[in-house]
């Protein structure tokens, strides 16, 4: 996971022809987002430029089938790897993604986007606990590439049905979607708030909330070193919100956040600066050192008046994106 972390139509014009025929061109009709085949082949293509620069430690090498958050991440781990082991990565698995099942929503308009999940071979305990990796790829437009916006690693289990219609198409969910406990383009916010202060409290308890705001706190003030937080909504352009309706009418929505982590020295104390930390980082340190962080996440978020209301942070992912020392 660190490593890691190391069109179907034409324009949107109705035009009548002097004969009266009429021309419906595609960002008004509501189509599927792509072909199972078209899909297949996105995943083969980021699968073949992800292994290249992971390879080499080259982040040119994958940057055209990344984007949003993940991109960020991806980005970034390449960059400070590069730096620390120019040689390339001695140690390169090439990632695999089997057994591939496509969520593919019909919609309207731009971004097209559709999920992947797949089983990998990425499993970090030699295969004992199995998990899945859900791959969100993303299209800004006609003949535009396939990119990778957010992945998310779950428990099989984690995984919900999606709705689908009589022809196995999936359901987007609106960014200002009216039919869950909370809109996706609330999320973000919400999220960053509540880690934040605490409010608003919609969130279930668990590792990405209750645990890590407690870990947070205790970490604030050590012998020498005083750590404060201060977390980003980010939820415009690339790093907008998506989702899909599932089955029992709730919403899978990934969304992502930025998180910066200030850590101040007293006298004749040193901060620790490793050296992936150190090659995204500028400026020169004495006892100061914020660290920039860019998240994605993957919530599950009831209906509106079903259960309790609470969002479930699934999983996150996370990977240090620059640093500034002083």
């Amino acid at each position: 996971m660190s490593r890691l972390a190391a069109g179907i139509t034409t324009t949107a014009l109705v035009s009548l022809t002097a004969s009266g025929c009429m021309t419906v061109h595609g960002e008004l009709e509501v189509v599927p987002s792509a072909t199972k085949a078209e899909a297949a082949q996105a995943l083969q293509d980021f699968l073949t430029a992800y292994n290249k620069a992971d390879k080499a430690f080259d982040p040119a090498l994958d940057q055209g089938r990344v984007t949003g958050a993940l991109g960020a991440i991806n980005q970034a781990g390449l960059k400070s790897r590069h730096i620390t082991d120019p040689g390339g990565n001695k140690d390169h698995q090439e990632l695999k993604l089997d057994d591939a099942k496509f969520a593919i929503p019909k919609k309207a308009g731009w971004p097209r986007y559709f999920v992947a999940d797949t089983d990998s071979n990425r499993d970090t305990d030699g295969g004992k606990t199995d998990t899945r990796w859900l791959l969100v790829f993303v299209q800004d437009g006609l003949k535009q590439p396939w990119k990778v916006a957010y992945l998310s690693i779950l428990a099989p289990s984690q995984v919900p049905v999606f709705k689908t219609d009589k022809d196995g198409w999936a359901e987007p969910l609106a960014p200002a979607d009216a039919a869950l406990a909370v809109a996706p383009k609330d999320l973000s916010g919400n999220y960053t708030s509540y880690l934040r202060d605490g409010k608003p409290a919609d969130f279930v308890a668990g590792t990405h909330t209750s645990e890590w705001r407690a870990t947070r706190k205790q970490n604030a003030n050590v012998p020498g070193i005083v750590t404060q937080y201060v977390d980003q909504a980010m939820t415009d352009g690339a790093f907008q919100p998506l989702g899909l309706r599932t089955k029992d009418g709730s919403g899978l929505v990934f969304f992502a956040s930025k998180h910066f982590e200030q850590q101040t020295a007293g006298p004749n104390v040193r901060l620790p600066f490793t050296a992936d930390v150190k090659a995204l980082t500028t400026g020169k340190l004495t006892n100061k050192l914020t660290k920039e962080r860019m998240s994605n996440e993957v919530a599950l978020v009831p209906a509106k008046g079903a259960g309790d209301q609470k969002v479930a942070i699934l999983g996150r992912l996370q990977g240090l994106t620059s640093g500034k020392a002083s």
